[in-house]
């Protein structure tokens, strides 16, 4: 499906501990993707998302309105990929976001992903317009604009129609429609009494993504923004068109992987990975989260993490992280660093439950190092060595070879003498 260079299919199965063969078939069928387009203006590191490889994360960056600091978000970029990230999303909706996009394509080690219907917005201003007097061809031109400058894959809220928009408000839900790009698809075919164009041209979405060899992030703008709202009718009837044009991208030969919510109680995530993979035909699943209560407003990297360990672990492929200031306010370099952090932890804690090869060998060699109290061997294999240093230091040892928790009453000091028979 995907022209994929031989050599970076190669370094993929290295790096996944899985065979080339296997790679090779399951891109042909769609299972995995490799969000790669031909156009990107810097070598990146590839990878893989998608059926039997390691769990990967995404970080959400970008401007808004009222903040709009390219250098903030150049910061915030490198962070992110310095605490692991696998992937970068611009989602800048403040500023000159061309430019800003431009720039984050330009410095990126690795993927980038944008959301082209923020930018409608700016380009209706610059028309002396609302982004809702805007025609069809206005949406794909933005599309193509960001394939141009070489995005590797777009959300694209696809996945609304006249139907399913109208099941938001028979089924009166508790908080409405979440997703920003959801409610401006909204917002215009209301204001047009026209079907979604993105949904109505979508042929011609396709055929811009083929010849970009790009990937189509098909996004759920009906996802639920609440545990009340979870697994409703207008979530399942959105996932239904999704599944539907999940085969429509296959057949046109374009990569493709399909969003998911959002805030789920932990007894439903199950249930909504397995229906995902049903009807979207194991496409790869690309959660926000989940977020498991709606209680963390400070916390919502931890509430996320939890949701996304369990996600992971019944299949899910691609964890967006989510940061302390989620619901809140624009994160800060900070916030984004424990976002991802957050993310990572969840998405290996699923790989070690699903049995991925090679997953638990990080924990092994840690937990080896721990118990030869091999202080520095442990801060460097874990998973954020400077805050790991930071804590360790943080206060003056008396009892040589332990940590500041248990002084001369460590246990795994007493085994070691133990089992080594000294005293």
């Amino acid at each position: 499906m995907s022209k994929i260079n031989k050599s970076i299919l190669k370094e993929i199965a290295t790096s996944e501990n899985i065979s080339l063969s296997i790679i090779s078939k399951e891109i042909d069928t769609g299972t995995i993707v490799i969000p790669l387009n031909k156009k990107r203006p810097k070598k990146i590191k590839p990878i893989a998302i998608g059926k039997g490889l390691s769990t990967k994360v995404n970080c959400n960056i970008g401007t808004s309105p009222d903040r709009a600091d390219i250098i903030l978000e150049l910061e915030k970029l490198k962070v992110a990929v310095e605490a692991g990230t696998d992937t970068i999303m611009d989602l800048s909706t403040g500023g000159d976001i061309s430019e800003i996009r431009k720039e984050i394509l330009r410095v990126s080690p690795v993927p980038i992903g944008t959301v082209p219907i923020y930018e409608i917005s700016r380009f209706a201003k610059m028309k002396n317009k609302s982004f809702v007097e805007l025609k069809p061809k206005d949406y794909l031109n933005a599309v193509q604009k960001h394939l141009e400058d070489g995005v590797d894959f777009i959300t694209v809220h696809c996945g609304i129609n006249k139907r399913n928009m109208q099941s938001v408000k028979n089924t009166k839900r508790l908080t409405g429609v979440v997703s920003r790009g959801g409610s401006m698809t909204i917002e215009w075919m209301r204001y047009n009494n026209k079907e979604n164009p993105l949904y109505e041209y979508y042929d011609e979405l396709l055929a811009m993504a083929k010849d970009h060899n790009a990937t189509l992030s098909l996004g759920d703008g009906l996802r639920p923004g609440s545990l009340y709202d979870a697994s409703d009718e207008p979530q399942i009837l959105e996932l239904l068109v999704i599944g539907e044009l999940v085969t429509r991208a296959r057949d046109a030969g374009v990569q493709v992987i399909v969003e998911g919510p959002g805030h789920i109680p932990l007894n439903q995530i199950e249930a909504n990975v397995r229906l995902q993979k049903t009807i979207c035909h194991e496409a790869p699943f690309y959660v926000l989260g989940p977020l498991v209560t709606d209680i963390g407003c400070g916390y919502d990297h931890i509430t996320s993490a939890i949701g996304g360990a369990l996600a992971s672990y019944y299949g899910t492929d691609f964890l967006c992280y989510v940061t302390p200031s989620e619901h809140l306010g624009l994160p800060t370099v900070e916030d984004v660093r424990q976002g991802v952090i957050a993310s990572r932890i969840a998405a290996h804690a699923g790989d070690i439950a699903c049995g991925k090869k090679g997953a638990r060998a990080w924990d092994d060699k840690i937990s080896s190092a721990r118990a030869k109290l091999d202080w520095e061997g442990m801060i460097a294999l874990a998973i954020d060595p400077q805050r790991a240093r930071k804590i360790y230091q943080s206060s003056p040892l008396k009892t040589a070879g332990t940590c500041t928790m248990c002084g001369e009453f460590c246990a795994l000091k007493k085994s070691k003498e133990w089992l080594h028979g000294k005293k």
